[in-house]
């Protein structure tokens, strides 16, 4: 697919870390740009320092997405392009001091990063799957989710975490068979250790004792690396169904 300003896209979760790398990456190739967010103020800044525009949506929510969608297409037209970054983290041990994980909890992080991830894909799929053709080839779009490295190595307090982004590894190729006829290609990126507004809450001496557990780079990654890889996804037609770790090689530790 040849980003230019032809192109529209959504990015999710675009008001700060991945996604907001993400469409400053696209907005830079000229593609107009969409970013969903809860976070209203920091994404309409965002959305108008790329000239894009800022749609409110709650991914777990179905009339949300298909609510933003609808403003997106409005302003851009369909979107070619859709990337999953919206997605939270919070740490819970499965017994901890005699306790069940909260199931609440357990919900929550299902509900935004796997179901949310779904909401978005299918709906986005809808809709390019009716729109006319890019290539010879019949591509009509591109969706790239956000799994990460816990999927496969996750850590001691990451049980809801780590099912998440398993079951979004685990819906990537089978979504990518579901779309081959329509022209839609599916994509997951499983970061690592990435300077996401989390880690940068961090004190610095933590920050660089989590990068130096990364082979190489010995480093925390920049979002701009991911955003990188998102783009040449998008631009890269035979990558489809793959799960790319996005790591400098780490294998995470229980703990």
């Amino acid at each position: 697919m040849k980003l230019d300003g032809n192109i529209a896209a959504v990015v999710t979760g675009g008001a700060s870390g991945l996604g907001e790398a993400t469409a400053r990456a696209l907005a830079a190739k000229g593609v107009k740009v969409a970013l969903f967010d809860m976070n209203a103020e920091r994404g309409a800044q965002v959305a108008g320092e790329i000239g894009g525009v800022f749609c409110a949506c709650d991914v777990t929510k179905p009339e949300d997405v298909e609510r933003a969608l609808a403003e997106a297409r409005a302003a851009h037209g369909q979107e070619r392009v859709l990337v999953n970054c919206a997605g939270i983290g919070p740490a819970q041990k499965t017994v901890s001091k005699g306790r069940a994980h909260d199931p609440a909890l357990f919900n929550k992080v299902i509900a935004v990063n796997l179901i949310g991830s779904f909401n978005c894909l299918s709906h986005s799929a809808a809709g390019m799957s009716e729109a006319e053709p890019l290539t010879a080839d019949g591509e009509r779009g591109v969706i790239v989710n956000t799994a990460s490295v816990a999927a496969f190595d996750g850590q001691i307090g990451q049980v809801a975490y780590a099912a998440s982004k398993g079951g979004i590894v685990g819906m990537t190729l089978p979504a990518a068979r579901d779309l081959a006829n329509l022209g839609v290609r599916v994509c997951t990126i499983a970061p690592g250790l990435f300077l996401t507004p989390l880690l940068q809450s961090l004190p610095q001496q933590v920050q660089d004792s989590l990068g130096a557990q990364v082979p190489f780079p010995s480093r925390l990654g920049s979002p701009a690396e991911y955003a990188a890889l998102a783009v040449h996804i998008a631009e890269n037609s035979m990558l489809n169904g793959e799960v790319i770790r996005l790591d400098g090689a780490i294998r995470m530790a229980p703990k």
